[in-house]
């Protein structure tokens, strides 16, 4: 479940969990998964590394880990949903969405709205776990990597199968879509 915590740190591992509002499969009905992969890349360009992901179609799992930020990171974080968000609603306009546009346009609170706010991508808040283990860690990306298998969801038969995930990487040694730093 979303939280409304600040993340107290300023660098360590972090499972990020955040999700598209009213858990809409707006990733994959915008096939956007390239926003999430070019998001990566700068928080590379940053020094953070990304240790382990999967980009759900409507929710992103990803194992990062921040060093010395200079923002708080859930500011880094917020920045990237901020950026994602804009991209994903060209790509609603550009592919003539207007019911879905609609609804993300609907309920937007009143305070966010006078702050020019015209779409709710994604929900407010984001989950955090901060990974002070490699066994929490290995927890964590089997998790992820399992999510596209799980019944709800079927998307694949075997988490390796599943191309917008870390887990052929961290099965195989094979690089998938994205690479990532190992955490070992």
């Amino acid at each position: 479940m979303p939280v409304h915590q600040n993340i107290p740190y300023n660098d360590g591992t972090f499972f990020i969990t955040f999700t598209c509002y009213k858990w809409l499969p707006l990733l994959q009905m915008t096939n956007s998964y390239d926003l999430v992969y070019k998001w990566f890349d700068h928080l590379k360009t940053r020094g953070h590394k990304i240790i382990g992901y999967v980009i759900m179609p409507n929710h992103l799992h990803a194992l990062i880990d921040f060093k010395d930020c200079s923002q708080a990171i859930n500011t880094i974080v917020g920045n990237g949903k901020r950026f994602m968000a804009y991209e994903i609603v060209k790509r609603l306009e550009y592919a003539h969405h207007a019911e879905v546009l609609g609804m993300l346009q609907k309920n937007i609170e009143a305070k966010r709205k006078a702050n020019n706010k015209k779409h709710d991508v994604w929900e407010l808040s984001f989950d955090w776990k901060y990974c002070n283990s490699i066994d929490f860690i290995k927890q964590k990306l089997n998790y992820m990597h399992e999510n596209p298998c799980a019944g709800k969801w079927n998307l694949c038969a075997s988490p390796v199968e599943y191309e917008h995930s870390s887990a052929r990487w961290y099965s195989t040694g094979e690089e998938g879509i994205y690479e990532v730093d190992d955490f070992e």
